[in-house]
């Protein structure tokens, strides 16, 4: 069982998912597993730590699962699933904030072509929006690459 400090930052983390879209159970999952002794735990050992119930969990592992955060684990000899951090994770939820920006970029694309031949002042804040998610689209893969060059000198040392 979690501790009291340990109960708040798992808390504090459901938070900060669930300010970014995401269930705050998420959250709370993805905060046990970074602070908890194991790497990794079973359905079992999070329903526990977190005191929640089993189909609750179910479903929000399997969300996790789907957005590449979390992965499920077998261990030899052992007949129960783990669940643990995917070592990509947050190069995995950065490359999402790539393609938000694609998603972004080309609606403001099309919004700047139906506004096309319409007073400049109509259409800033679509040229706002397009030259931000432009500049996103080319960087976040600059810093993808080179926070794998950092992460892999990390690995070495």
């Amino acid at each position: 069982m979690p501790t009291e400090a340990e109960r708040h930052f798992i808390e504090k983390v459901g938070i900060t998912f669930e300010q970014l879209g995401f269930p705050r159970m998420g959250g709370r999952i993805i905060g046990w597993l970074l602070i908890s002794a194991s790497p990794q735990a079973t359905m079992g050992e999070l329903t526990e730590a977190l005191q929640a119930s089993k189909s609750s969990m179910s479903s929000i592992t399997r969300l996790l699962i789907q957005f590449n955060l979390i992965e499920v684990v077998s261990l030899p000899g052992v007949r129960r699933d783990y669940f643990r951090i995917r070592s990509d994770a947050w190069t995995n939820a950065l490359h999402d904030r790539f393609l938000q920006a694609t998603t972004f970029r080309s609606l403001a694309d099309e919004g700047l072509a139906l506004l096309e031949g319409t007073p400049p002042e109509r259409s800033r804040r679509l040229q706002e929006m397009q030259l931000m998610y432009a500049f996103l689209e080319r960087e976040i893969p600059l810093l993808i690459e080179r926070w794998q060059v950092e992460r892999q000198a990390f690995l070495v040392s």
